[in-house]
């Protein structure tokens, strides 16, 4: 059975358009009594990293269940909706969509019969050769419902040549180039593989005696789940329903280069990801501020949400008090009627509200997590100066962004970038602050306690991991490949 939540009216403040946004986040429970409900609530948890649809694909070991719809999950799924998707293992999706991609047909996960059974996937990352698989896989005949890179890997599982479905996941896993977490779920198992520099997140966990996937640990606490490791770098995983799993790894050896933007701001504060707590990364983040930009002021302020962590470590290091400055409304969806007449900074002041009494009179320093185009940075500056600040430093818990992401981070192309246009005191200028100052590379990498060789940072450096041959977006390539087709 399909079901389908009717989609609701989408539109993205200038608030969240100036901000990196992580395009998915997955969650799958083999063989549990409450599969679906549990994937509701681990999605739930997982909402962070995707705001424009989400789906549930739940099995009973015969057929296959389905829900999706266009919104957040506590919109799409109703009590009736979980009680329909029967069976005790199930896998589910939240996606945020790049621009023009917004739409039912890739909504996640896909659900396909095929000549071995049934099966379902969802995926977190970007396939950065989707285009010319896809070209390929059309001229041998392939129909495809959606633009997502997704269906790229089921059609070349489904065309793979392989006697069990591992074989023929490792086998279509192989010609993907990006990064990438998969969980695939067929009547009687669940499979996760994760690419060969384990650029994107995914956890494994154990719940009674049922085992749990997910992008991020958050989703493990809210379901109850404990910890037991990270997918390593390559691994496919596969997991029977009597509970036994098996670690394979199909790729060429690899070292491990994970996504250092997910301690920055994409992971949620309360998540461990390759054995570092994000809260205390964030915050370290913010003592190495202090101690590289400390500058005389009267408070210390953080852009919500995920400039409080990194602004606590600031005010710590360098003694000047820290306040909630900027008050932010989390009751503003992402639906929502504009006012008619023109209001300086809408998209700012629908989100964040200065505290005029607090700041009146005082020098004061904003943290944020990063600078995009800088056109939110601007509007908050301005924000805060109207509201009386005789000063306003600006700092900055990641290095200057000047380079697009490839991997599954929904990016301006680089030139939009306005640390890729701009030096640093046209920058300060640009934004209206008296100072801006970002946290060095060195500085990251000591507040995370990694190495930077195991982490990827090309939007910082331009050090890709995976070779990057046509710097655009996987997802906006294949829509412009499905547009520019014969009708």
């Amino acid at each position: 059975m399909t079901s389908q939540a009717k989609p609701n009216s989408l539109i993205n403040t200038t608030f969240d358009d100036d901000h990196f946004r992580d395009e998915c986040g997955v969650f799958g429970v083999l063989d549990h009594p409450e599969a679906a409900n549990l994937t509701y609530l681990g999605l739930y948890a997982l909402q962070h990293r995707g705001q424009e649809s989400t789906g549930i694909v739940s099995t009973d070991g015969t057929n296959f269940n389905n829900h999706r719809g266009m919104g957040l999950v506590s919109d799409v799924y109703q009590k009736e909706d979980i009680d329909k998707l029967e069976g005790r293992s199930a896998i589910g999706h939240v996606r945020y969509s790049t621009a023009g991609d917004l739409g039912l047909r890739n909504c996640q996960p896909f659900m396909y019969q095929y000549a071995h059974g049934g099966i379902a996937m969802c995926h977190n990352g970007n396939i950065i050769n989707a285009e010319k698989l896809r070209e390929d896989l059309e001229k041998a005949g392939s129909i495809f419902q959606s633009t997502s890179d997704t269906e790229v890997i089921i059609h070349l599982l489904a065309k793979s040549p392989g006697k069990s479905t591992r074989e023929r996941l490792a086998e279509a896993a192989q010609k993907l180039e990006g990064g990438f977490s998969v969980l695939l779920l067929t009547e009687k198992r669940m499979f996760g593989v994760r690419d060969p520099n384990g650029i994107r997140p995914l956890v494994l966990g154990k719940l009674d005696n049922a085992w749990v996937m997910a992008s991020e640990t958050c989703a493990f606490d809210l379901v109850g789940a404990e910890f037991v490791r990270d997918v390593e770098a390559g691994e496919l995983v596969v997991i029977d329903e009597g509970g036994a799993l098996r670690s394979y790894f199909p790729f060429k050896k690899n070292e491990l280069r994970f996504c250092v933007f997910e301690y920055v701001y994409f992971a949620r504060p309360d998540s461990t990801l390759e054995g570092v707590n994000v809260y205390e990364a964030r915050h370290n983040i913010g003592v190495e501020l202090g101690k590289e930009s400390a500058v005389d002021a009267d408070l210390v302020i953080p852009v919500p949400d995920s400039g409080v962590p990194p602004a606590m470590g600031f005010a710590l290091e360098t003694g000047i008090p820290f306040q909630m400055g900027l008050i932010r409304n989390h009751y503003v969806g992402r639906t929502f009627i504009e006012p008619k007449q023109s209001i300086r900074n809408f998209g700012v002041k629908l989100k964040l509200n200065p505290n005029r009494d607090m700041i009146q009179g005082k020098r004061v320093v904003l943290v944020d997590d990063s600078i995009v185009r800088g056109t939110t940075s601007r509007k908050i500056v301005e924000m805060v100066r109207a509201a009386g600040a005789a000063e306003i430093h600006m700092r900055i818990s990641s290095p200057p962004t000047k380079n697009s992401c490839f991997y599954g981070i929904n990016t301006p192309d680089s030139e939009e970038l306005m640390a890729n246009r701009m030096g640093l005191d046209e920058m300060c200028k640009a934004i209206g602050a008296d100072s801006l100052a970002f946290v060095s590379t060195q500085g990251l990498y000591r507040a995370v306690g990694a190495p930077q060789e195991k982490h990827c940072d090309a939007c910082f450096t331009g050090n890709y991991p995976v070779s990057i041959e046509k710097k655009r977006s996987p997802q906006l390539s294949l829509l412009r490949y499905y547009d520019k087709r014969p009708k």
